[in-house]
Order: C-alpha cells, then structure tokens, then sequence
C-alpha cells in the first residue's frame, strides 16, 4: 500500500521517528505551524495538498487535530483520509485524559512539547512582526518594548510550564530550553512524559482504511 503524510510541523519529529522504517509511507510533508490561526487557509492549504496525492497515494494520514477550521474537511478530500481523533497537537501526544488532568491542576499553562521548545523566542518576535507589522514593532522597540515585553503579554495568566517528553531526541536538550523560556516569564516548571500511542494508532487506522478499501 501507499500511504502519504501531510501534518503540522509540530508532528515532524515523532512522525519521522515512528514511520522511519515503515515502507508504505511514500509521502511526507509538513506544514508550517500557526496556519491554525488563519482557519479559511488552513482548510485550504490542507485541501490542495491532500488532493495533490490523488492518483499517487491510496491514503492518506492528516496529522492535524479537528479543530473547527477542519470539522468537514473531509467532504471535499478526494483521496482517503483519516485525522487525528483529538482537538489539537497537545492532546494527541498527551490523551484527552492526562490533557483534561493537567488543565485541572492549573489552567493557566503553556504545554511546551519539543517542537514548542524549539520555536522559543524568535518565532514569537516572527509572529509579533506578522500580527503587528514591522514599523509598529521597531517603534515599540524604540520604546523599550521589545521581545520580552510581547511574550509577557501574551502569556499574562500564565503560571506554570509543562515539558511533554514524547521519548525521542534529547531530553536534557529540549526540556533545557522549556526550562529556560519558563524561567523567562516567572513560570514554575515541571516535566512529564507524553505518549506516541494516538499517533500510532492513527497511522494503524490509515492502513486499515487502505484494506478496507
């Protein structure tokens, strides 16, 4: 069977690990993260692509949660496709479960999974020039607004920092920089291990499609 992949790019890593020696993935590709913030494009960007697999793939995994931008999504997909059974990024390498438990101890808190960790300050400062433009960020900048004043901002309410060990790459790495970013914005830091078990079980669900088929 042929199988393609198209997903966040905060899947990259834990993709790549579970699919590395899984010859049926004949496709792999990741989009940028934040298009969730722009739903029409999101939905249109993951239209095209997994349209573009027609005739080349016999399925299709979405590694993207079922946010309201992709609710129906799957009505105008011409190639068989199966989503990730949870609401974002977060719960799929946690469970809805252990999501629900950590919300309850605190609400206010940043889940920092190794993509999170490695975007860190800068894709901020990127995110603060597209949202801002790059004349008003300079002004505010000339002011003594920089960075760091946009990142307390944003995380205002925000108390407590949460690194998911999904159990690839290095940890002392990733778990350094959640650290650090939290020490930034005077949030207490913790660390616990996520799972890879939805996003296998998925792909597992993609092939199936296939033989069912």
């Amino acid at each position: 069977m042929k199988i393609g992949i198209v997903a966040c790019e905060t899947f990259r890593r834990e993709l790549e690990f579970i699919t590395a020696e899984d010859s049926d993935i004949v496709h792999r590709e990741y989009l940028e993260f934040g298009l969730h913030e722009y739903p029409e494009e999101l939905k249109q960007t993951v239209i095209q692509k997994v349209n573009a697999l027609q005739g080349k793939g016999d399925a299709v995994f979405l590694g993207y949660g079922i946010c309201q931008s992709l609710k129906d999504v799957g009505e105008q997909l011409q190639v068989p496709t199966i989503m990730i059974g949870a609401d974002d990024c977060v719960r799929a390498l946690l469970t809805q479960k252990e999501y629900d438990r950590e919300r309850k101890i605190c609400a206010g808190i940043w889940f920092a999974t190794p993509a999170f960790c490695e975007m860190g300050e800068e894709w901020f400062r990127k995110r603060m020039l597209q949202q801002m433009g790059e004349e008003s960020v300079k002004q505010l900048e000339a002011q003594g607004h920089d960075t760091d004043w946009f990142l307390h901002r944003l995380f205002d309410g925000y108390s407590r920092a949460l690194f998911i060990d999904t159990g690839i790459g290095d940890r002392e790495y990733f778990e350094g920089l959640s650290r650090q970013f939290a020490t930034k914005l005077n949030m207490r830091h913790e660390c616990r291990l996520g799972t890879l078990d939805v996003l296998r079980a998925e792909i597992a669900a993609t092939k199936r499609l296939v033989q069912q088929t």
